[in-house]
């Protein structure tokens, strides 16, 4: 484990929250493939694109290990279900028309980190912490109440990401390797899907002569790089922290469900954006202030 590099940190958490925010861009383009099909070829071409990655971006003995802690490898089996099952749920949102659903879920998410932080891992906020904890609260519970019942695929997608970025802030296997065997031991489910369903579009010949088909291949570096960047960000920063950089991506997926894809917006969802953004503005302001003070001592 390497020495904590905040500055490092904040540079890849801001990396990988902007790209997961434009994500709707993509599936968008591949809106014709049904959701389970989008992942299963998110599994494939992730596990082949990060098996290649792996052998020029270099972890020696990260193998050997796994081999000497075998009980890492069922860590990861469980963090692969959780961001398959994140993954799942996402797509499908977002090719149905509820991305507001989407990205009131990943507003959800930060508090969730921030709670696990406080419980699990013992980390301490600081007064104007709590001050902008609390008004993110409000401003979600606002966006809660306006939905007017119990919003699934906003809950399900807070609480798979928050679980996943737990374990592989404690996981102690490196960024890249953990990701590429979650996504090989994801692969036999990911094949035996394809073989059991030869009508699919994909299992087509004459689907690979489509623009879809290479959308689905870039699924690969498309699904991989942000996680990458989020994965090696958690070693670096506060799981607190790193739980309210997360607002980028869903205000990214709110301002696209309103002005690109025409979801229904009013004031009341006006309202809850801006407390959250308060909420984040507070954070960093706290953040600001304690980076300053270490730099005088």
């Amino acid at each position: 484990m390497s020495t904590a590099n905040p500055q490092r940190g904040y540079i890849l958490g801001l990396s990988a929250y902007v790209i997961w925010g434009l994500f709707p861009l993509y599936f968008k383009a591949i809106q014709s493939v049904p959701a389970l099909e989008i992942i299963v070829h998110r599994i494939l071409w992730s596990a082949l694109f990060g098996a290649a990655l792996l052998l020029v971006w270099k972890h020696p003995g990260w193998w050997r290990e796994l081999r000497t802690h075998p009980r890492r490898l069922l860590v990861l089996a469980g963090s692969g279900a959780l961001i398959a099952s994140n993954w799942l749920v996402y797509v499908w949102a977002v090719n149905n028309d509820r991305m507001l659903e989407a990205s009131l879920g990943y507003y959800i998410n930060p508090l969730v980190n921030v709670l696990l932080g406080l419980l699990l891992l013992g980390e301490r906020l600081r007064r104007l912490q709590w001050l902008a904890v609390a008004l993110a609260a409000v401003g979600v519970m606002q966006q809660v109440w306006q939905v007017g019942s119990l919003p699934w695929v906003s809950l399900v997608l807070a609480l798979t990401f928050a679980f996943y970025g737990l374990i592989r802030k404690q996981a102690p296997v490196a960024a890249l390797p953990g990701l590429v065997v979650e996504t090989w031991l994801l692969l036999p489910a990911a094949l035996i899907w394809l073989l059991l369903h030869p009508a699919a579009s994909s299992t087509q010949l004459s689907f690979w002569g489509t623009s879809e088909a290479l959308w689905l291949i870039a699924a690969g570096p498309v699904t991989l790089i942000p996680l990458v960047c989020f994965n090696a960000a958690a070693r670096h920063l506060p799981y607190t922290t790193l739980g309210f950089l997360q607002y980028i991506a869903p205000t990214l997926v709110l301002l696209q469900a309103i002005f690109l894809f025409d979801e229904h917006f009013d004031h009341t969802t006006l309202v809850s954006f801006c407390f959250i953004w308060a909420g984040l503005a507070v954070y960093s302001l706290d953040i600001w202030r304690s980076l300053r003070k270490q730099t005088n001592a």
